[in-house]
């Protein structure tokens, strides 16, 4: 029985010594003070353009602070939007500085889409991420203070106060070696055989005589519960790697958490923070992960009762401008939130939208409604409807251009004109200017007229002319249009927009409009205006014509009349 006790308590001193933690970590690159009404972060490293401070609290909510190099990073309780008891998490990320030259770089490697490349320049210019992360606590509405140092504690079973202190190590009890305060005044003990023990273990300050284990098969038990695998490998080409699992932060007001750290590499892959849901990361039998959710459906399971997403968040400590993403989801809509720039949602799927609502093929053609674009941009609606395709809006000018980038190169863009309403066309190639003029409405119920800087060619020009289009319908005097258009100048002239100095031959617009008073402006001759005018003139010297023959005829019979009396006279 005696030698059952001391195997057990040699197995108990062996894992303590095991589960103590090293300091092994590099240098903090802050350490945090304060306490009450506000916490200070005391910098260790510089070259820095600012830091980020991220806090974390425990309602879910996260506030960020950012810090200009040289100021003091600070947090007051004022800073945050409201209060609440519990463990906070932070973390301070430090953005480097970046000299033009590097940034150039980058920004070369990023248009080229060349992602070694920016690496390998991140790499020789030093861009390294540094990045801190701890916790703290607020207790009644105040900061906790990250100095304050646990109370002893009588621990049953040992004859002084045992307190593990954060990193101490057990050193060897001889003469030359006084033992660690608190721990047991005995040698080491050496077990050169293996160690089976056939009921539980406590490891720990804490641990006492008769110790109700439960289903506990091995049990830490102290205020700092550390595990760590020292692997003592040497020979060339074995790995030899630290790591530790850790319970909980050792600082007042520290994490509750569980974390596995790699000592060697002075980082911490891994963290579960108390208070995490229960299946927060559960990988099934298949490895399908699911995250708040034990009956994953698919590689990847996000389950949550409002709007699951993913942030894909770029810092500024690798060199390249910050810039975060969301892609989320709910009942309202899918979509990708541009939170850098505003949070606007700047892609959005509407639940029910149909099968291709956009679809890309395999050569890069882009149909809207199908699933086999034909052309670069294939809409496609199957409603039967008459319906608008593609609608160009803008509070302001709107525009669409068509460009051939061959070696006969030209643009040409067709706008809505803002100022005087009006659809138009544009050769930005071919000389500049507005070659085609649409002007107010062009469907069958609207007033339009056209205006060309140049020549039409047409095989059949249709006007819609119709009396159940028109109002105000009055009679022409002919002969008054007759003797106007007989006052109108006509010349000989060339458009200064015709590069060919074409001859024609008409009227100028200002004088039509004077003579006439019809048309849009005295700037233009509407050619439904033009050929009424004529059509008019026609009639009046129709009716001329017939006044004349009248006339003529009346003259003829009385010259007949004439000449038999004349006749008469004579015989």
């Amino acid at each position: 029985m005696v030698a059952g006790r001391s195997l057990t308590f040699r197995f108990i001193l062996t894992l303590l010594v095991i589960a103590m933690p090293v300091a092994l970590f590099a240098a903090p690159a802050a350490k945090m003070a304060g306490g009450g009404s506000y916490l200070e972060w005391q910098l260790s490293v510089s070259g820095h353009e600012k830091v980020t401070l991220t806090i974390s609290a425990p309602d879910g909510e996260v506030y960020t602070r950012e810090f200009a190099a040289g100021k003091a990073v600070v947090l007051s309780l004022k800073d945050l939007p409201s209060v609440v008891d519990g463990s906070y998490t932070y973390q301070l990320s430090f953005s480097p500085r970046v000299s033009q030259a590097v940034k150039e770089q980058l920004d070369a490697a990023r248009a080229a889409g060349d992602d070694s490349a920016a690496r390998a320049i991140m790499k020789k210019a030093g861009l390294e991420p540094v990045t801190q992360t701890g916790g703290f606590a607020i207790a009644n509405g105040a900061i906790v203070s990250p100095d304050a140092k646990e109370n002893d504690r009588e621990t049953p079973g040992l004859s002084t106060n045992a307190v593990r202190e954060p990193g101490a190590r057990k050193e060897p009890a001889d003469a030359s070696s006084p033992s660690r305060p608190g721990s047991p005044v005995v040698n080491d003990q050496v077990i050169p055989d293996d160690l089976i023990v056939q009921g539980s273990a406590c490891v720990g300050l804490d641990c006492v005589n008769n110790e109700s284990f439960g289903f506990d098969t091995i049990r830490l038990k102290e205020n700092n519960t550390r595990i760590k695998f020292d692997d003592t490998s040497s020979s060339t080409g074995f790995p030899a790697n630290d790591w530790q699992l850790t319970a909980n932060d050792s600082a007042s007001g520290g994490s509750s958490k569980f974390s596995i750290e790699d000592i060697t590499g002075s980082k911490v892959p891994f963290t579960v923070t108390a208070g995490a849901s229960t299946n927060s990361i559960f990988v099934d039998s298949t490895g399908r992960v699911g995250f708040r959710t034990s009956t994953p459906v698919l590689d990847l399971h996000v389950a949550t009762s409002n709007t699951p997403a993913i942030r894909l968040e770029q810092n500024n400590t690798g060199g390249f401008t910050a810039q975060t993403w969301d892609i989320a989801g709910n009942e309202a809509n899918f979509f990708v939130r541009d939170v850098t720039g505003g949070s606007k949602l700047s892609f959005r799927i509407r639940p029910g939208a149909p099968t291709s609502s956009i679809d890309i093929s395999a050569d890069g053609d882009v149909g809207m409604g199908t699933a086999s674009p034909s052309v670069p941009l294939h809409v496609l609606r199957t409603t039967g409807a008459l319906q608008e395709m593609i609608l160009a809006s803008n509070n302001n000018e709107a525009r669409i251009s068509i460009q051939n980038t061959g070696t006969n190169a030209s643009k040409y863009i067709m706008g809505v004109n803002n100022t005087n309403p009006s659809l138009y066309f544009i050769s930005r190639d071919g000389g500049g200017g507005t070659i085609v003029e649409v002007a107010q409405r062009l469907d069958a119920g609207g007033v339009a007229s056209l205006k060309v800087n140049g020549s039409v060619s047409a095989t059949n020009v249709v006007f819609a002319s119709s009396r159940e289009l028109k109002n105000e319908i009055d009679r022409v005097d002919g002969k008054d249009t007759l003797a106007r258009l007989a006052s109108l100048p006509i010349a000989h002239w060339s458009l200064k927009t015709d590069e060919t100095a074409s001859k024609h031959i008409g009227p100028m617009a200002e004088d039509f409009y004077a003579a006439f008073g019809v048309g849009l402006n005295n700037k233009t001759i509407s050619v439904t205006d033009a050929n009424g005018i004529a059509f008019s003139a026609i009639q009046g010297l129709a009716q001329q014509l017939q006044e004349r023959d009248k006339e003529l005829t009346e003259l003829k019979a009385r010259l007949a009349d004439l000449e038999k009396l004349v006749k008469t006279s004579q015989q």
